[in-house]
């Protein structure tokens, strides 16, 4: 596991562009299993998740041709069924939890899918429930073998379009129902269905393919099945983690920094956010222009309360940036609660802060209250962990504002969800090398 060394302390400046978007990456790639045509696939991000999910699919038998680093076309006309009982389909799917991605594709295409229990962040609990009972009623039958944590679902023929209501506007959970629902016989409805613009672009891709999909959108899904899908073309969206992170980062340093290609129609309540935190940028065109903040304060609600940033299901804040907030408050003038609502254990990374010299109170699990210190009393660099990308990358901030040097162990979590980080981040002026 490497490191990063970061002397603190240094203003960014220059233009930083976003990749594509991690999240909406692992979907699309899943997808590529419906047709047995080719899929052509531009903003790819060149990151570790993608390219652990792109080298299962390969090994499944999926033809793959990497033309750079961000256009990969895939053909999945020749998949080996026999391979997802080998133990190195085992091992390759459990470490990435974006493998449960493929278990709709695959069953509603070949009539079966094998899944282990996935990887991916320790964050919490995050079941799969909602992907095995969207999958069950279309028709799938869910069988378990609890000594290796390892899931089989296998159909008695076509699968069959239904009325469901899901649990929770899972991502993740919508988007595997919708793959296995495009080829299933019959309509299907999906009400409570997310609809983050990650779903809506693969609802999209889906249709350009021959899906037949209403509502897209919305948390209303009509899907009337095909016989079959066609290949296409597919550009992803800018990761709006990533710009919420740049963003993060500018405030931080007191910079002014462009994130060119920001993709600001997708980014929803992002900005407003920042805006809360005394933070407002500039839009020009699809360009945001962060200007340098030597201080920013926090607003307070109508009624003089203490501001509150949660995360909840798009349209709401998205939880991937819970943990950015969190590192701008220390800063901020004001204090601000953060309430983590979606995940149990994503705030455990405050001790670390609390090391650097913020003012923190963990209430619990899911709540922190911080006081910002207003630029009074500089962040001090230490030695620490990454415990998984998110907290990775605002460890990552922290110290890129901070006084003196830190070192950042485990950035395996960083290189994750983040290409070529410290090159990028070189380019806009920051102290920080691979060690």
């Amino acid at each position: 596991m490497g490191s990063f060394k970061i002397s603190g302390g240094k203003k960014l400046h220059g233009e930083i562009t976003p990749q594509g978007a991690k999240n909406e990456a692992l979907q699309i790639l899943s997808a590529c299993l419906l047709t047995n045509e080719a899929v052509e696939i531009f903003n790819l991000p060149d990151i570790v998740d993608v390219n652990n999910l792109i080298d299962l699919l390969q090994s499944m038998g999926t033809e793959v041709h990497r033309f750079s680093g961000s256009h990969v076309s895939l053909k999945a006309s020749n998949i080996d069924l026999e391979y997802l009982l080998t133990d190195d389909f085992y091992k390759k799917a459990s470490r990435l939890r974006g493998s449960i991605m493929i278990a709709g594709p695959l069953l509603t295409r070949f009539g079966k899918t094998y899944v282990p229990q996935p990887g991916g962040d320790k964050i919490g609990r995050r079941r799969l429930d909602t992907h095995f009972i969207g999958l069950q009623k279309l028709g799938g039958q869910l069988d378990s073998f609890s000594e290796k944590k390892f899931y089989r679902i296998a159909s008695n023929g076509r699968l069959k379009g239904t009325y469901m209501l899901l649990d929770e506007a899972s991502v993740t959970g919508t988007a595997n129902v919708v793959m296995a629902a495009v080829l299933a016989e019959g309509q299907t409805t999906i009400f409570n269905a997310a609809c983050e613009p990650y779903l809506v672009q693969l609802c999209e891709m889906l249709v350009r393919m021959g899906a037949k999909i209403d509502g897209i959108g919305s948390n209303l899904l009509r899907i009337d099945g095909v016989e079959q899908l066609n290949g296409t073309q597919h550009t992803l969206l800018a990761d709006m983690i990533e710009v919420g992170s740049f963003i993060g980062m500018a405030a931080m340093t007191a910079s002014s920094l462009t994130i060119k290609n920001a993709g600001i129609a997708s980014l929803g309540i992002i900005p407003d956010v920042f805006s809360r935190m005394g933070i407002n940028v500039e839009f020009r065109g699809d360009d945001i222009y962060v200007p340098a903040y030597e201080h920013y304060e926090v607003e307070t609600f109508m009624d003089g309360s203490i501001m509150t940033i949660a995360d909840a299901p798009w349209p709401g804040f998205t939880p991937d940036l819970i943990s950015i907030m969190l590192v701008v408050a220390t800063q901020a003038k004001g204090s601000v609660l953060i309430h983590q609502k979606m995940f149990e254990s994503r705030l455990f990374f405050v001790d670390k802060l609390i090391d650097m010299g913020s003012q923190i109170i963990l209430c619990d699990p899911h709540r922190a209250n911080v006081i910002g210190l207003d630029r009074k009393y500089p962040l001090r660099g230490i030695r620490m962990s990454s415990p998984d990308i998110r907290a990775g990358v605002a460890l990552l901030i922290a110290a890129l504002s901070a006084k003196g040097t830190s070192i950042i162990d485990n950035i395996d979590q960083i290189d994750r969800g983040y290409q070529y980080i410290e090159q990028r981040l070189q380019a806009i002026g920051a102290d920080i090398e691979r060690i």
